[in-house]
């Protein structure tokens, strides 16, 4: 997902606050008594108001999310009093808002909060811990950004919980403090029975600490894997950047909750990244570790070499990017391959899932309607939103994730053989030292002109950025392959589609909308039409289908009996081959692409 404001909300423009501002404040009082049932209650209260009338909020949508999420339905049992603990009658001009005059400078909410999502974007409150998303969590008033932040938690009685957070800890037990509105929207909270670890980073003269505090079912020796696994991913992103970032505060947490029934999830933030999961670290090790990979490769890539088009991140309504072909994507092939270099996946389980990324906008008919800059700003209709009527994302959308995975394994093979000792880990770099290091923002041109620079070739870049980036041409991607000692292996097999199939009572049902360059969409077929037989045999199951389907090649006409809206019929389908690609080591390589291919997959750090 996801994320921060920086330049103008940086930890240091506290020294530009006006004595006005600085006599605001605002303090937050969080307790669990109905936890029990998801409740949490809160108590905001804002000091040294100074508009007649205070604008009280709560949140529409969250860091690192691009969609609305309406957080204002979560809450009720709504209290406005004054300083003197008069009530106040406060006036609600929409969903998200309440407005409250006749005050004394002190406007103090009590509200009910509803949490049962205990997510990156939501939260949740059980008996057992409480999982905070802040945007989700705490009403904030219009006016008073820039007011101190204090928040208090009062945990259930005999419960053994400790917090973990990017919020500066003070003397009081559970008590933090954030320097602003947009440090804490962007600040998370897990409070549980945590087990925890943390090592110490020397890192360009600074020490810097990595915690993990983690909420799971699991075994102190399961955690110490996961741990010895997760610093050496540390220490390969750490490698390509040539450092870490200066975390404030001097620390980054890993926020682990892997608990049956809990969301999958994974949000970065600007010190820590909150990670989710049903998957216990007993059979599900890699999988969590693939997402704690992808999230810390954010404490670069977004929340510090950030898009221009995220400055400021607007809490009342959803975010559009033309650039997270680059933010996510980027992040989503580095977050795989740094497990590669780590060792915590090997090399030819990361070939057969690299693959999977070319495989996918090959296939997608979404590519000839938006080009990667376009379908980044799509990310508001699909990054976690809710809607109801179905749409035909299937023929008209490529994830930002996957599209632009697809596009940074192209960049990295295209560098990495045109010229000489270059690769993405140098353009990464390069937009660390222009743009995140010095918390610059960047827009699409400054893209291409690291591009320029770095290959000291404008052409080239003009022309990458032009076909690629702003356009919809494919990369050469099987030709860049070979070059790297590697072969793009597509499948001789035929198949119906590439859609997938649901089987029961002896048919197929088709599970979702056709794509507009399947066979099954030519002959007419769409989601919720049933396959009865092929070439009059039953389709009882997918081993059946399968096996029906190797006595016939790509190009092969069958006859598929059809339950189309309650009447049946029988169309003529012609085959296609199956287009499932993989990355497959060329052992008749050259020694140059040999080379290549271990140095792009070889660990980096000493």
């Amino acid at each position: 997902m996801k994320k921060t404001l920086f330049a103008a909300f940086a930890l240091g423009a506290m020294a530009f606050i006006s004595p006005a501002m600085a006599q605001q404040s605002v303090n937050y009082q969080v307790s669990f008594e109905n936890a029990a049932h998801h409740e949490a209650s809160v108590t905001a209260t804002f000091k040294g108001v100074q508009a007649p009338v205070l604008e009280v909020r709560m949140a529409r949508s969250s860091p690192g999310r691009y969609a609305l999420h309406e957080f204002a339905k979560n809450v009720y049992n709504i209290q406005v009093t004054d300083g003197q603990g008069r009530p106040l009658t406060p006036n609600r001009p929409n969903l998200h808002q309440w407005n409250v005059a006749g005050h004394d400078g002190t406007v103090t909410v009590k509200y009910t909060l509803f949490a049962d999502h205990p997510d990156g974007t939501y939260a949740g409150v059980s008996p057992t811990h409480a999982h905070l998303n802040a945007p989700a969590t705490f009403m904030y008033a219009n006016g008073m950004e820039q007011a101190p932040v204090q928040i208090s938690f009062r945990p259930p009685a005999g419960q053994n919980w400790t917090a973990a957070t990017q919020l500066k800890p003070e003397t009081a037990p559970f008590t933090f403090s954030a320097p602003h509105f947009q440090y804490l929207m962007d600040s998370p909270i897990e409070l549980a029975n945590l087990q925890w670890r943390e090592w110490t980073v020397q890192d360009k003269g600074r020490s810097q600490k990595i915690r993990i505090g983690m909420h799971h079912g699991g075994t102190a020796q399961e955690l110490d894997e996961y741990t010895q696994k997760a610093k050496r991913i540390v220490q390969e992103a750490q490698a390509v950047f040539g450092e870490l970032p200066t975390f404030d505060f001097g620390e980054y947490t890993f926020i682990a909750c892997y608990l049956p029934g809990t969301p999958g999830d994974g949000m970065e933030h600007r010190n820590s990244t909150v990670i989710t999961s049903s998957r216990p670290l007993k059979n599900g090790m890699n999988s969590n570790l693939g997402t704690l990979s992808h999230e810390f490769f954010h404490a670069w890539n977004v929340e510090r070499i950030r898009p221009q088009s995220l400055e400021p991140f607007n809490f009342a309504d959803a975010n559009m990017s033309g650039e997270l072909w680059l933010a996510e994507g980027f992040t989503s092939y580095y977050g795989t391959l740094l497990m590669a270099r780590a060792g915590v996946t090997s090399q030819p389980d990361y070939l057969k899932s690299a693959g999977y990324p070319i495989l996918a906008v090959t296939v997608s008919p979404g590519k000839d309607y938006f080009s990667p800059v376009e379908m980044s700003m799509q990310a508001p209709f699909v990054d976690a939103s809710r809607s109801v009527d179905p749409t035909n994302r299937t023929n008209t959308y490529i994830s930002y994730y996957t599209y632009g995975n697809a596009i940074a394994i192209g960049l990295d093979f295209t560098l990495r053989t045109k010229f000489k000792n270059l690769s993405l880990d140098d353009y990464m770099r390069l937009l660390w030292q222009r743009h995140g290091k010095p918390e610059k923002p960047y827009t699409l041109p400054d893209l291409e002109k690291a591009l320029a620079d770095l290959t000291k070739d404008p052409g080239f870049a003009q022309d990458f950025f032009k076909r690629h980036i702003y356009g919809k041409e494919m990369i050469p991607y099987a030709a860049l392959a070979n070059q790297m000692g590697l072969a793009l292996q597509s499948s001789k097999n035929a198949v119906l589609g590439w859609e997938g199939l649901r089987f029961q009572n002896d048919q197929a049902t088709i599970a979702q909308g056709t794509f507009a360059n399947s066979p099954l969409y030519k002959a007419g077929l769409d989601r919720d039409d049933a396959l009865l037989t092929l070439n009059g045999q039953k389709l009882t199951s997918q081993k059946t289908l399968d096996s029906l389907l190797t006595h016939h090649k790509p190009g092969d006409q069958v006859q598929l009996e059809v339950l189309q809206q309650g009447t049946k019929k029988t169309v003529p389908l012609t085959l296609a081959q199956d287009p499932d690609l993989k990355l497959v080591p060329l052992e008749k390589a050259s020694k140059t692409e040999k080379a290549r291919r271990e140095a792009w997959l070889s660990g980096k750090s000493k």
